[in-house]
This record gives structure tokens, C-alpha cells and sequence, in this order.
């Protein structure tokens, strides 16, 4: 693992948003700012989802992608798994580190962008992208990393909200076309992977939490066979 991975248990300190950071300045700073508008951005409650994913999973290692305030690592931790998460914002990771220490669990925290982390190839049994804000790149770079972050015999599990690859760009700056959806990882699948679940279906909302409108998943589910 790289030098930006810092552990987190009960008696570790809580990473800072400067610690070894690797990735665009910019977009860190993005986040930041999303994060420090408010005291507390998502539910503190595991993604439905993932929840409902993981149920028949033997615990294992686990990167979760775009932890955010952390819910998923805390809690994928309390069910036994070796949890690295990573995020962009060192706001967000902060307050995850701060939330592990609370609920007593280690989880390892890396402060970089997906496609910069230099993570170990094919090392973890599950990886979870929840909702993740990737962003596109002519190469397909983010899409080939979390493809290739995962063992042979483990599970790719990435959920995204229905609809938004074919939304309109928007004032706000968000454009479809800047980021990475479910489908774009589907193409990119092959033999030595078989496609378990590739669906739309009702979320489970958490309640209270940005995002809580979105009504309906996409759960592409692939397990890498060799």
C-alpha cells in the first residue's frame, strides 16, 4: 500500500485533509467544499444496496470507493471485513475517521482519487462504488481501476442513481458526460468475468441525507472468475 493510506482505530489519530493527498487539487477542493456547507451531508446509515449485495458474502477484504462521511466502511467493519476506504475530500474522511473511532472499528483510509491511488492490483474481495462521482476520461482509466482492483473469485459491486447517464447538462455544472456510469464498466467486462446481477430496481431510501429523492438503482454486480 502507498504512503497516503493511514490506519484509523479507536487510539489513532484522525487523518488530516492535507495528509498525503494524491490526486487534482481542484477536485479535492470541490468536495471540501460540498462537505464543509454542512455539518453532516449524507444519512450515516450503509447504502441499501450494499446492504442487500453483501448479505451472502464471506467477509473479506474490502476497498470502498468515495467513502464519504464513511456509514459504509463503519459498517462493512462491524461485519468483519478488512476495510480500505478511499475518498477525494479530506473533510469527509475527517469525519469518517472520527465515526470509526466512535463505533470502535479499524478501517485503513486513503485520501486520494480512485485512478491515482496506486492501489495493489487484485487484492480486494470486494469492491464497493456507491453513487461514486468519477469522473470520464478518453481511457477509460476509472473504470479500468476498479475493475482491476478486484481478486480472482471477488465481487464488483457498483450502484448508481437510474437515470442520470441521460439527464441534460445543467446549470449547476453537472454534465452526464463527464463521469462514469454502470454501463460503461458492463462494456468493458469480459470472459474472465461473469455479470451476476446488471438491473434497475427500487432504492432503499435512508432517510434524511442529500440524495434521498432518487427513487430507483442501477446494481451491476460482476465476479471476476480469473
Amino acid at each position: 500500500m502507498t504512503d497516503n493510506i493511514v490506519a484509523a482505530s479507536p487510539a489513532s489519530p484522525i487523518p488530516s485533509p492535507t495528509d498525503g493527498y494524491v490526486g487534482d487539487p481542484e477536485v479535492r477542493a470541490k468536495w471540501d467544499d460540498l462537505y464543509a456547507d454542512r455539518q453532516q451531508l449524507w444519512s450515516g446509515r450503509p447504502n441499501g444496496a450494499l446492504a442487500a449485495e453483501v448479505a451472502g458474502l464471506v467477509p473479506g477484504r474490502v476497498l470502498d470507493v468515495g467513502c464519504g462521511e464513511g456509514a459504509d466502511a463503519v459498517w462493512l467493519a462491524r461485519g468483519g471485513w478488512d476495510v480500505t476506504a478511499l475518498e477525494v475530500s479530506g473533510v469527509a474522511l475527517e469525519r469518517a475517521a472520527g465515526h470509526a473511532r466512535d463505533a470502535g472499528v479499524d478501517v485503513r483510509w486513503v485520501h486520494a482519487a480512485l485512478t491515482e491511488a496506486a492501489l495493489p492490483p487484485a487484492s480486494f474481495d470486494l469492491v464497493s462504488a456507491q453513487y461514486p462521482a468519477l469522473l470520464r476520461t478518453a481511457d477509460g482509466s476509472a473504470e479500468r481501476a476498479l475493475l482491476s482492483a478486484v481478486a480472482v473469485g471477488g465481487v464488483l459491486l457498483l450502484v448508481h442513481h437510474a437515470g442520470m447517464d441521460t439527464r441534460e447538462a445543467n446549470d449547476n455544472g453537472f454534465d452526464p458526460a463527464d463521469y462514469v456510469w454502470p454501463s460503461m464498466v458492463a462494456a468493458l467486462i469480459d470472459d474472465d468475468w461473469v455479470i451476476e446481477v446488471d438491473e434497475e430496481r427500487p432504492r432503499v431510501v435512508p432517510d434524511g441525507g442529500a440524495g434521498a429523492h432518487h427513487t430507483d438503482d442501477v446494481v451491476l454486480r460482476a465476479r471476476r472468475l480469473r
